[in-house]
């Protein structure tokens, strides 16, 4: 019955309503009028005069443009606030006394006398049917979960002032209707603000079976990143959507639309400390120089880019061989401070790569170009080994005879003893840059070469964490080679912070390591990336979850666990607390020099297995002597 009228109601033109609403009102009014007699002299009939029956209806007569005026009729009912009652209280009372002024100049004339607890009655019963009528429809209105069939009801976390102002924005605006506020504050549970009832965040399982909700919107811009987290830890596995609005100095600053709700990223549960750049060691290094960045179109390269041309070089060359990758940085850059110059080249093609460095005046060069799918580098080794191996090297060597002031090359923590044809190419490049210092060093040069080696990037093209967004989206399964492994990650912003940051600290021959926190257990990250998305994991313990994992097996080359160092007690500080040094130009090893022609000859015969052979043969020949380095 509550819903066939609802829908009946919902039907109805803007006009319509407005129109029964009008009426309704003044007969409630007539209503209140003839209740007040009835109870001032205790009848149900009381004696109807002419006086009265003009009483009556001059009652709307006078309330019904009062109450336009005030916005009674504007207002959407279904979305009433519960302030909304003072407003008919105001309404009621300027009514009241302007009916009063009217008796009073009708007894002047002598038509009759009215008791003087009528009025009363009146404005006390006029105001109950007004405001009673109005609250008693939005309850029919939304009537079940509080909303529209077509709305999805939220709560929104916390209990702030910028809470209610979301809340307010939401109001009418998409399909979202704000069932309530949860706060952590026992002096706010049970009470209103801005007219939406805070909860206690312990019943949160109820009150979202009671209500149905399927999304909660995070609004704790003031809290600290550890409380945070803690919060979406507690609330990631209740099988609901997890979203936020952006931080309101980000609002303040214009950086974003105030209506912006976004997904929860991954790395917000990592538990990582945010520790804001050096504006000095991101200027000293960018201001007014000529960059290349090798790779520029790839996911690191294409975020050092955007962070780059923040500082104002005097020139940014994107160096990339993926035609379709270029053109899209290239794109994105337009417009930015500094000039753009887009070359499309392989980082193996010596003239093209000296071309550039020369042509362009380069000062500095990030190489993040690389092969870095560890499977499919495994499965073709000898591409692999040409192009993170011998790309290296050549654009090492050019930047070397061209007097490049900072070279870096963007390493892995699979560099680290590696059991795989990728992260043994990287621990080859960072040798082979580490040679390029040593002889900088012995000419007396003022040329810095330096690698930084860190974890799993976030986001990054060919990473996990796409993957299982991925398949989250369809469906699932989500597939895990082995849920035990556990691998170190980090934002790809604050990877680019960090690599820019410490090619500022280089004295040349640094391997700079870049503080990874606490490895993440992989099953870990499956099941909370499930969570975010609103599911429930599908396993033993619950057979009914909305998205199952699948464990496929490990691959060849992957490692259980990810290191960051050698040995950790050699880990120098640096004056920035995620950044540690590792001086690696003291440590005495077989010359790269030789090595490189050895394994040259190998992949020139086309003999995968003699060059893997020279690969690792190699780093294990010097395995003891790295054990100085971290």
């Amino acid at each position: 019955m509550i819903n066939l009228l609802r829908c009946t109601i919902e039907t109805l033109p803007r006009f319509w309503k407005r129109v029964i609403l009008v009426a309704f009102d003044a007969l409630a009014l007539i209503v209140a009028i003839w209740a007040s007699y009835a109870l001032r002299y205790a009848v149900w009939m009381p004696v109807i005069t002419e006086e009265r029956v003009v009483l009556s209806l001059i009652a709307p007569v006078i309330a019904i443009p009062i109450f336009i005026r005030l916005g009674l009729y504007r207002a959407v009912i279904r979305y009433l606030p519960d302030t909304a009652i003072w407003t008919i209280l105001r309404a009621m009372g300027i009514a009241t006394m302007i009916w009063i002024i009217v008796v009073f100049l009708m007894e002047m004339s002598g038509r009759g006398v009215v008791p003087r607890s009528v009025p009363f009655f009146y404005f006390a019963i006029g105001t109950a049917l007004i405001g009673g009528s109005r609250f008693a429809a939005k309850v029919v209105l939304s009537h079940g979960t509080g909303m529209r069939r077509d709305e999805q009801p939220v709560f929104i976390y916390g209990a702030s002032t910028s809470s209610v102002q979301l809340a307010t924005a939401l109001r009418g605006t998409g399909n979202r209707f704000v069932v309530g506020l949860i706060d952590e504050d026992s002096d706010h549970h049970g009470r209103d603000v801005g007219g939406y009832r805070v909860y206690n965040p312990a019943n949160l399982p109820r009150l979202i079976e009671q209500y149905g909700v399927q999304e909660i919107i995070l609004s704790l811009s003031s809290i600290s990143a550890d409380r945070r987290q803690s919060v979406i830890g507690s609330i990631s596995g209740l099988g609901v959507k997890i979203r936020t609005v952006p931080d309101i100095s980000d609002l303040v600053d214009g950086r974003y639309l105030a209506n912006q709700i976004r997904e929860i990223e991954i790395d917000e549960l990592l538990g990582r400390s945010f520790v804001p750049p050096d504006p000095k060691l991101l200027g000293g290094i960018l201001e007014d120089r000529v960059i290349m960045v090798t790779g520029a179109g790839g996911s690191i390269g294409s975020e050092l880019c955007r962070l780059i041309v923040q500082w104002k070089p005097k020139r940014l060359v994107l160096f990339e061989a993926n035609e379709f990758a270029l053109y899209k940085i290239d794109r994105e850059l337009q417009g930015a401070r500094c000039e753009i110059v887009p070359v499309l080249g392989s980082i193996t093609h010596e003239a093209r790569v000296r071309e550039a460095i020369r042509g362009q005046g380069v000062q500095v060069v990030y190489h993040a170009a690389a092969h870095k799918h560890v499977p499919l580098v495994e499965a073709n080794a000898l591409e692999g080994i040409e192009n993170n191996i011998f790309g290296t090297m050549t654009v090492a060597k050019v930047a070397f005879e061209e007097n490049v002031s900072d070279f870096v090359l963007i390493s892995s923590d699979k560099a680290v003893r590696p059991t795989n044809v990728m992260g043994a190419t990287k621990r080859w490049a960072e040798l082979i840059v580490r040679q390029m210092a040593l002889e900088a060093q012995r000419l007396g040069r003022s040329q810095h070469f330096c690698a930084v080696r860190f974890g799993n990037v976030l986001g990054s093209n060919g990473s996990v964490v796409p993957l299982f967004k991925q398949q989250i989206a369809q469906g699932g399964p989500v597939t895990v080679t082995n849920p035990e492994m556990r691998r170190y990650f980090m934002s790809i912003q604050e990877a680019a912070e960090l690599i820019v940051q410490s090619s500022a600290l280089s004295n040349g021959g640094d391997i700079f390591l870049l503080e990874m926190g606490e490895p993440v257990r992989i099953g870990d990250l499956a099941e909370n990336m499930i969570r975010l998305a609103g599911f429930t994991v599908r396993d033993a313990e619950n057979p009914t979850g909305g998205i199952e994992i699948q464990v496929t097996g490990s691959r060849p080359g992957e490692k259980m666990f990810e290191e960051l160092f050698y040995d950790m007690a050699n880990a120098l500080q640096t004056q920035h607390p995620k950044i540690l040094r590792a001086d690696s130009t003291a440590i005495a090893h077989h010359n790269i020099v030789d090595a490189c022609k050895d394994l040259r000859d190998a992949v020139s015969a086309a003999d995968e297995q003699a060059a893997r052979n020279v690969l690792f043969g190699f780093i294990g020949m010097g395995s003891q002597a790295e054990q100085g380095e971290t």
